[in-house]
């Protein structure tokens, strides 16, 4: 029997840092790409992200159980292995544009599902062009994905919900823990949180304070210019005042001069500065100003890891545009990305939409002025009521002698069909 020829293989793959519910999406992608044999053949993934696809090592996911792939929606981190690895310019990155369309057509892939951020969505806008500019058509569909919050158009981003639940039950412990300790010991304490240019993780730190007055009394955002003296009199007065002063920083706080106050000279593999440690500078600054005794952390690879203490309402948006991915693909939408839409605040209510990725390639959302008080140093209530329903619900994952049970993949691998390696 003829084989049909309106099926056609998918390609699926992680990018850039990774989050509590990633693995989530990638369930929703696989569960119903399984849905439709009748159009999509075998979902191929990509081992640490693009560059599967660029060395033509793939993983087989039909050899994967229904029930490893059901356990992907529990599971944290990057189940198929991601990477920070931009695709430049189709003219800087030619060569590299054209390979993954080499590799797709010795694989006969028609779909491909990428799954991360800003850079992603502008690598998936790119693939569904020159893929049509070389006559082998591949439908093109981001999986939005990022902890920083910072996609424009949709609602929210599936892996921030759970951050900030994260963050914010972590700073209020915290709190309760120095309070417990102010009069003999610790007086300030610093917590510094991911967001390199927009501060939606600081913010849901304040979700922590249930009324006036309570920890973290100070939340510094990269958005606004961070005034030294204006910050050292602020703890000063709350120390004072309560005995105590809890504070949250994004890592990509600036000074006057427009660099980064943790900025250590470095670059990472996507070109952005690779940030220091704002926490422990800040942390100087109070000792050597004020003489507190001091205390600071980085919540760091632990705020996206943390799927133990998962928003509910951040998994079932994972999953959501993960399904909503191939749902849109196979309805012949190309160089889309499937979006988080807010219906109603109270009760909250959202659904899925979809929008172009012309309109969301490199394009950063930070928070508004409106979402900061006018001192710089907190959240306003209209903020509180965009970030709460993010963090409503919990969604534990299985437990076995006292610790969670994730899962770990087969990830078999594809025989390759090209010949020689290419490099990167």
């Amino acid at each position: 029997m003829a084989k049909n020829s309106t099926v056609r293989n998918a390609f699926y793959a992680q990018s850039g840092g990774v989050t509590a519910v990633i693995n989530a999406s990638a369930c929703g992608v696989i569960q119903t790409a399984r849905k439709h044999p009748d159009r999509i053949g075998k979902l191929y993934a990509g081992r640490n992200g693009i560059i599967g696809a660029l060395t033509e090592d793939l993983i087989d996911t039909s050899r994967e159980s229904d029930e490893a792939i059901a356990a992907l929606r529990h599971t944290p981190s990057g189940a198929f292995g991601s990477c920070r690895y931009k695709l430049k310019g189709l003219e800087e990155s030619r060569a590299q544009y054209e390979r993954l369309i080499e590799v797709f057509r010795a694989h006969n892939i028609g779909y491909f599902f990428y799954n991360g951020g800003g850079d992603s969505a502008d690598t998936c806008l790119k693939v569904s062009q020159l893929s049509a500019a070389l006559g082998y058509p591949v439908t093109c569909v981001h999986v939005p994905k990022t902890v920083d919050n910072d996609l424009p158009i949709t609602d929210t981003c599936p892996g921030f919900g759970s951050v900030a639940k994260y963050v914010a039950t972590s700073i209020r412990e915290a709190a309760f823990d120095v309070a417990s300790m102010c009069s003999t010991s610790t007086k300030v304490f610093i917590l510094e949180v991911m967001g390199r240019n927009a501060g939606w993780i600081t913010a849901a730190c304040g979700l922590a304070t249930s009324k006036e007055g309570e920890a973290p009394h100070i939340l510094l955002f990269p958005e606004l210019v961070f005034d030294e003296a204006k910050f050292l009199a602020r703890v000063d007065e709350t120390v004072r005042s309560k005995g105590y002063c809890v504070v949250a920083v994004s890592e990509g706080v600036k000074g006057p001069d427009g660099r980064f106050l943790a900025e250590s000279g470095l670059r990472d593999a996507f070109g952005h500065a690779q940030l220091g440690g704002v926490a422990p500078r800040l942390a100087e600054l109070v000792r050597g100003q004020l003489n507190y005794k001091f205390h600071w952390a980085v919540a760091d690879y632990l705020q996206r890891s943390a799927r133990h203490l998962a928003s509910k309402t951040d998994v079932a948006q994972a999953y959501a545009v993960g399904k909503a991915a191939v749902e849109l693909a196979l309805k012949g939408h190309n160089a889309v990305m499937p979006t988080v839409v807010r219906k109603s605040t109270r009760p909250y209510k959202w659904g899925v939409g979809v929008a172009d990725l012309s309109e969301v390639a490199n394009v950063e959302k930070k928070m508004p002025r409106e979402f900061i008080t006018p001192d710089g140093f907190h959240i306003t209530a209209k903020c509180r009521n965009y970030l709460a329903p993010l963090i409503q619900g919990e969604d534990y994952p299985p437990f076995v002698n006292g610790l969670p049970d994730y899962v770990t993949l087969r990830r078999v691998a594809v025989k390759k069909k090209l010949p020689g390696d290419f490099k990167i």
